[in-house]
């Protein structure tokens, strides 16, 4: 029921009833109808914009942690590759230094990727940001190639390393016999007078005096690949095969304490001082060979003596006497 509205009138002193047309009437109801119209409109625009449905809110809550986790993504990303540079230049320029081995070549360092058709299948789904998705996807396989070289250089430099170790361990480096003090020395690698014919010739290692049943030492890891006994030359020798090309005899011996094949560390006793063969006197005749060719073993006793010891020993080395044989 509509309700009726009444005004006081002054001049009788009455409550009036209001008459209104239908006019009024029809343009009062549409006034509240637009001005409800535009109070609705303001609302929602207000919704939309500052209120999101679950389903908005959810997607934008992904999409906030998608960009989170891009940015973390980047970050390692970025991380990895520097220790990989870092891992890179010290393999280069100190490990391959070290073991005297040519650098990796950046062409094979950069460890290229393949192109899009590696990643059809993900470029099928038709994801929104897949430029993102393929650019950390190309940059991870190529970090995982460039690790996978860096892990084979190592794998490299540890057979390397362990060849160097046993070079190192190979190569004759110490005294065939004790001498501590020095005083054994009795004639050098070069021009000597020879023993027996009394005139010079080439002198093609060092003796060592010694009273007849002094050990000898083994120089360098190796195999003995000689042990024989004859009557004249070097009497009872010995011969071993360091490998890398080198050899060493031991010579004049009075007995062996090793055999044919038998494979000795440096140290280790190969048989004792002898005066056999053309031999004047108790002695050790000791060689070393390289590449074939008998070198000077001065330069090998670099592992027990110092800087003064060595120039000690080159003196007597040096001098023109007369060798034992």
């Amino acid at each position: 029921m509509a309700r009726i509205k009444y005004y006081y009138d002054t001049d009788t002193c009455r409550y009036e009833r209001i008459e209104r047309s239908r006019w009024e009437m029809f343009l009062n109801t549409l006034g509240i109808l637009m001005v409800t119209c535009i109070m609705a409109i303001i609302m929602v625009t207000i919704y939309f914009e500052y209120f999101d449905s679950p389903k908005e809110a959810q997607m934008r809550k992904e999409i906030e942690e998608y960009k989170l986790y891009q940015e973390v993504v980047e970050k390692d990303i970025t991380r990895l590759s520097q220790m990989v540079q870092v891992l890179q230049e010290r393999d280069d320029n100190i490990y391959r230094t070290i073991f005297e081995a040519e650098p990796i070549p950046s062409t094979i360092r950069q460890a290229g990727v393949g192109g899009t058709e590696r990643y059809k299948n993900l470029l099928e789904k038709g994801l929104s940001r897949d430029d993102l998705i393929l650019s950390n996807l190309k940059k991870i396989d190529q970090l995982k190639k460039q690790m996978y070289i860096q892990t084979k250089s190592y794998d490299e430099l540890f057979r390397m390393a362990n060849d160097k170790e046993k070079m190192w361990a190979s190569i004759p480096a110490i005294q065939p016999i004790s001498n501590k003090e020095l005083n054994r020395m009795a004639s050098g690698f070069g021009l000597r007078i020879h023993p027996i014919y009394k005139v010079r010739r080439m002198h093609t290692g060092c003796d060592f005096s010694a009273p007849r049943g002094t050990p000898i030492y083994a120089t360098g890891d190796g195999v003995v690949v000689k042990k024989e006994s004859n009557y004249g030359g070097y009497g009872k020798e010995v011969e071993i095969d360091h490998g890398y090309g080198y050899v060493t005899k031991y010579a004049h011996l009075d007995n062996f304490t090793v055999r044919k094949g038998q494979r000795v560390k440096r140290g280790e006793v190969i048989g004792y001082v002898g005066n056999t063969g053309a031999s004047t006197a108790p002695h050790l005749h000791y060689e070393v060979i390289k590449d074939g060719k008998k070198v000077n073993p001065m330069n090998f006793f670099f592992q027990e003596l110092n800087a003064d010891e060595y120039e000690k020993m080159l003196e007597l080395a040096s001098r023109e006497n007369q060798s034992l044989g």
